[in-house]
């Protein structure tokens, strides 16, 4: 299971990087959108994975790899964090606030949304 968790998270942060790098060279503003997009998405993967586990057609493996390994690796709630702070402390006050309610928000509607979609 270890090596399991250990695969997903190789696979996870490298993709985490270049999708955040391919957003913000084509975003230009304020607003953390590579690392808000990391999030949803790895909320609405997870979300789908854990209800096709709730329903027994996840294994503990397939949750090791892909859940806790690859959406841990992947998600990145801790520079959300960071960021979050770093726009309230640049002055962009409305952006922070923006960050922390869009992405609390939609990441729980993502993760909802994954969970409908794979137990239906």
């Amino acid at each position: 299971m270890l090596l399991l968790v250990m695969l997903g998270a190789a696979l996870g942060a490298p993709s985490r990087w270049l999708l955040d790098q391919s957003i913000q060279t084509r975003w230009e503003r304020v607003f953390p959108l590579g690392t808000f997009t990391i999030n949803v998405t790895g909320s609405f993967l997870l979300g789908a994975l854990l209800g096709l586990a709730a329903h027994g057609t996840a294994s503990r493996e397939l949750i090791a790899l892909a859940g806790t390994g690859f959406c841990g690796g992947f998600t990145t709630w801790s520079t959300f964090g960071y960021e979050t702070i770093r726009l309230t402390e640049d002055g962009a006050r409305l952006q922070a606030a923006l960050n922390a309610a869009l992405s609390l928000t939609v990441g729980l509607l993502a993760s909802a949304a994954g969970w409908w979609l794979a137990t239906r």
